[in-house]
């Protein structure tokens, strides 16, 4: 009994006496549902539940999350269903338990895929109520805490995943204490070795340190006595995974990382914060390109301070942090610091906590996006790690993104219809390629056209999760448009075999097929076959006579016309390739589509009369876009012979994509080139071009 009694009047502190008498009843009846249970090292097991409340109670939560806490487990280990629940203590409590209960592991097929459907459900349930992920938190903290009872294999698999999941959540909601206390529990349990190295030598180096401190700690009390600005100065010690971090990180010694050393002053107003600045700067040298205001620009999470490194006595780094009390104890327990709960119902978010309300929401936004649990944590794990670049709108607003973001990561971050139709940027008014990564301070304006589509290309360069995934999301829906436009001119071409067509086929006879196939509608069929999943002649069989043996009459069906511009679902071999002109065949390949061959390509030969792998092909008198074609020539060697090349190339209106240049011996040269051509007719004009240079030999096409 004394563990309730001495939360209550931890409680009673900041609650009133009826809210404390809920969470006793909630501490009570958890008591009753665990009974007989026991932890694995040997505790009862509503000591758990109450350890959570304490950690909860710390950070000054409110009645319902503490009620929360002391029932986060009864759904999952003791059968008490939420409805239970909600008669007993009310829906927003159930709502709360059900939300931490729904984070716990399940059984999936990969452990990957585990860890990425936990994260959804958290990600959904963190988007209806913050303070499910606060008592998840604090479940999570507790178990850290006592993790020494479980099996080595369990306590590195779940010491990973704090450092991997919990510990970024803690940071981005700016919950620095738990922050620091996750990491260097789950670095204990994944490298106890490095982890008592690093323990011993900060033991070692702190004694020799303790003196250059209490200076420096002296001189500036001193200086801000002087200047008359109140300010607590206290040094801060650098925790052992951040320690490790840098060390690996950075590649640096031990003692390279320890010569820095770091202090915090805390003052009343923040009006004092831009004082102190200037009498520190005036007492130590300030290091050139060190300063940081994270004060009129918040971090992502909240955190606000002003950040500066001098040269102190001797020369030593000094790392100084200035803010105020508020600011601190944000810094310290991050959202929780604000808690939304104590204001009104009607009274919005503001500040630090509507920006953690607003990631959360993009949170969700990502969720239902992505296409598979995996995406979406690759997707999220990127957002996690606030190391961010601040770039302004042309209207002067400031925007947030992850350090390493691009143009597209911006137009993104604006508004996805503006990510969709990007063509173009301009960084501080210049035209930049989109690739370019943006700088703090940059200008970024986007230059949009309509009817342009988002390009693969695209997912080589963008980091943050919104473009990422707005981007996969847009190419899946222009390859289903593709696709499906693709499979209906297949089948089209499959049915004229019987005189037929997709207007004269009965609906029913499609349903009927829908349904053999477990398809929804037509559509899907179509993509199916566009896609190269399905074949069309056997599909056309099916819908005619219900049969998929009876041969189709081949005498009708003429070869399917192809413009070049069909988009993802159609492709042309690298092996030998075709242009417009060259006899061709398509190759139905699985999941890719159409990839168009020439006709005698013996990379197709085996199949080349399967009529499920092949269908012959011609080109449309509208053929539009430029092909490339692979050329060897062979030539007297002289100087400037590229330059000449080049020269002829662009002479017949061609364009050379790659070059190379073998020396035979030392008077013939081999040159290998790609070069791009409309068709045909355009190739034996840049040929014409290239023969009439002087010695040249011999010109081939080179072919599969």
């Amino acid at each position: 009994m004394p563990g309730i009694e001495i939360l209550a009047d931890r409680l009673s502190t900041y609650l009133g006496p009826d809210q404390v008498n809920l969470v006793r009843r909630a501490y009570f009846y958890a008591e009753q549902a665990h009974d007989g249970q026991r932890r694995r090292s040997g505790e009862a097991y509503v000591t758990h539940p109450l350890a959570v409340a304490n950690i909860l109670a710390e950070m000054h939560m409110d009645h319902q999350s503490l009620m929360a806490a002391m029932l986060h487990d009864v759904i999952e280990d003791t059968g008490i269903a939420k409805e239970a629940l909600t008669v007993q203590f009310g829906e927003t409590v159930a709502e709360l338990v059900d939300g931490v209960s729904k984070l716990t592991q399940m059984n999936f097929e990969t452990k990957a895929e585990a860890q990425a459907e936990n994260f959804q459900k958290m990600a959904m349930a963190m988007a209806r109520d913050i303070r499910v992920i606060l008592v998840k938190l604090a479940d999570r903290l507790h178990n850290m805490r006592t993790l020494d009872a479980m099996p080595h294999e369990k306590s590195r698999r779940i010491a990973k995943e704090t450092l991997e999941i919990y510990a970024p959540i803690a940071n981005r909601l700016g919950m620095h204490n738990i922050r620091v206390e996750f990491e260097d529990l789950g670095f204990r349990a994944m490298y106890p070795m490095r982890c008592e190295r690093i323990r011993a030598a900060v033991r070692g180096a702190r004694g020799n340190r303790k003196e250059i401190v209490n200076k420096i700690e002296a001189s500036l009390t001193h200086c801000l006595e002087r200047e008359g600005l109140g300010g607590e100065v206290s040094g801060r010690e650098k925790h052992l995974f951040s320690i490790y971090k840098k060390m690996r990180g950075k590649r640096k010694a031990f003692h390279e990382i320890m010569d820095v050393y770091a202090f915090r002053i805390v003052v009343d107003k923040v009006d004092t914060c831009y004082r102190v600045l200037g009498a520190v700067h005036s007492l130590y040298k300030p290091l050139p390109g060190r300063f940081k205001d994270y004060i009129a620009i918040p971090k992502a999470n909240g955190y606000q301070s002003l950040h500066t490194t001098l040269f102190g006595m001797h020369g030593v780094p000094i790392e100084i942090q200035i803010r105020t009390r508020e600011m601190e104890e944000l810094a310290n327990n991050g959202i929780a610091a604000h808690w939304l709960y104590k204001s009104s119902d009607d009274e919005q978010p503001k500040g630090n906590h509507a920006r953690a309300r607003r990631w959360l929401k993009g949170v969700l936004e990502l969720q239902q996006r992505a296409g598979n649990s995996l995406e979406f944590i690759e997707s999220v794990k990127i957002d996690l790690f606030p190391d961010e670049v601040y770039v302004f709108t042309p209207k002067g607003r400031i925007m947030e993104l992850p350090k390493g973001s691009t143009a597209v990561d911006f137009a993104y971050a604006v508004h996805t219809d503006v990510g969709n139709s990007c063509i173009a940027c301009r960084i501080n008014r210049r035209l930049a390629p989109l690739s370019q990564p943006l700088e703090s301070g940059e200008t970024v304006e986007i230059v949009t056209a309509p009817g342009t589509r988002p390009n693969p290309a695209w997912l080589n360069f963008v980091v943050s999760g919104k473009a990422r995934t707005h981007i996969r999301h847009a190419l899946k829906q222009q390859r289903r448009s593709e696709s499906i436009s693709l499979g209906e001119r297949l089948l089209n071409k499959a049915l004229a075999g019987f005189d037929s067509d997709l207007e004269h086929i009965a609906p029913e006879r499609f349903q009927v097929l829908l349904d053999a196939y477990q398809l929804e509608v037509v559509e899907d069929l179509l993509e199916e076959i566009g896609l190269g999943n399905r074949m069309a002649y056997v599909v056309a069989r099916r819908l005619l006579t219900g049969d998929s043996n009876e041969q189709l009459p081949s005498a009708a069906e003429g070869p399917l016309a192809i413009r070049g511009t069909e988009g993802l679902v159609l492709s042309f071999a690298k092996c030998c390739t075709p242009i417009p002109g060259d006899p061709i065949v398509g190759h139905l390949s699985a999941g890719k589509g159409m990839v168009v061959h020439l006709d005698g390509c013996k990379n197709i030969a085996e199949i080349r009369t399967n009529p499920e792998k092949c269908i012959p092909l011609t080109w449309a008198k509208d053929v539009s876009g430029e092909f490339n074609v692979e050329l060897r020539v062979e030539l007297e060697h002289q100087r400037g012979l590229i330059a000449l090349l080049a020269g002829s190339v662009n002479a017949a209106d061609g364009n050379i994509e790659k070059i190379s240049m073998d020396e035979r011996d030392g008077r013939l040269s081999v040159v290998q080139m790609v070069v791009s051509v409309r068709d045909r007719v355009h190739l034996a004009r840049v040929i014409k071009k290239l023969r009439i240079l002087m010695g040249v030999t011999r010109i081939t096409r080179v072919r599969a």
